[in-house]
């Protein structure tokens, strides 16, 4: 497939520049519709915006958090996993968001100026080639994303990078316990839909470990419902990729690891 990271970047830009959340603008009637593992009262405490219906877990939910810590957000969307841990590490902390797509960036801005958020900034960037400094975070997040880059191996390894001595990762994301046939490998709509860069969950463990982050364990896993949810990614997945997605065990799990 052909410049994969510009296809990802075209359609996540298309999401971002439409304005209301995947479901509607009624929030509290459909989120329970587009969202995974948010609670009512979680989302009610950010701006309505910031919710697209991207997401696999809910990280900051088990991550811990405490006041003070710096968070980092690999592909941080609109924003709604940056507020919500924004609102843990209180004002003594501070969230960084990454993400690659220009749009999603100035929506992010926006949400954040909504309600006056002050210890989160949004930077563009690839998430392969974090605009980050050495052993600067407490904890590296993120939710369904690590999937969508070509090269999983080195995001693991720049997450090691960046971590402080003793930080954490805490990642939400799609994997498969089934092989994919070429055909969906070399789909584009399946790409961007979370299926086609999911790799199989031993092997993105072992990229865990292979990064040099120790003790890598799956703290939540689950059957993927992204291709039948109002997911407005998973919308551009066809019919046909669809109807096997039993067959090929598209797997949500939830990992956590550490730099000693």
């Amino acid at each position: 497939m052909h410049n994969v990271k510009e296809t990802v970047k075209k359609a996540y830009g298309s999401i971002a520049s439409k304005k209301g959340n995947c479901c509607s603008t009624d929030l509290k009637a459909n989120v329970s519709a587009c969202v995974s593992g948010y609670s009512d009262e979680e989302l009610s405490s950010i701006p309505e915006e910031a919710n697209l219906g991207l997401s696999c877990g809910n990280p900051v939910a088990i991550a811990s958090l405490k006041e003070g810590e710096t968070v980092l957000d690999l592909g941080s969307g609109a924003g709604i996993d940056c507020f919500l841990a924004a609102k843990r590490v209180g004002e003594t902390g501070r969230v960084i968001g990454i993400d690659m797509t220009p749009e999603m960036i100035e929506r992010a801005r926006e949400n954040a100026g909504k309600e006056n958020f002050k210890n989160v900034e949004f930077r563009p960037g690839d998430i392969e080639n974090l605009p980050v400094e050495d052993n600067s975070v407490d904890v590296v997040i993120s939710n369904c994303v690590i999937n969508l880059a070509p090269d999983k191996r080195k995001v693991f390894k720049e997450i090691y990078r960046v971590l402080k001595p003793g930080g954490r990762m805490i990642v939400s994301d799609i994997v498969l316990t089934g092989k994919l046939p070429s055909w969906i490998k070399n789909n584009a709509n399946a790409y961007v839909g979370c299926i086609a860069g999911a790799v199989q969950m031993d092997d993105y463990l072992k990229m865990i470990e292979d990064a040099g982050l120790s003790n890598p364990a799956i703290l939540q896993k689950s059957d993927s419902n992204c291709l039948d949810s109002n997911d407005p990614i998973a919308k551009l997945a066809d019919k046909t990729v669809k109807s096997i997605s039993t067959i090929l065990k598209i797997v949500s799990i939830t990992v956590e690891a550490e730099k000693k």
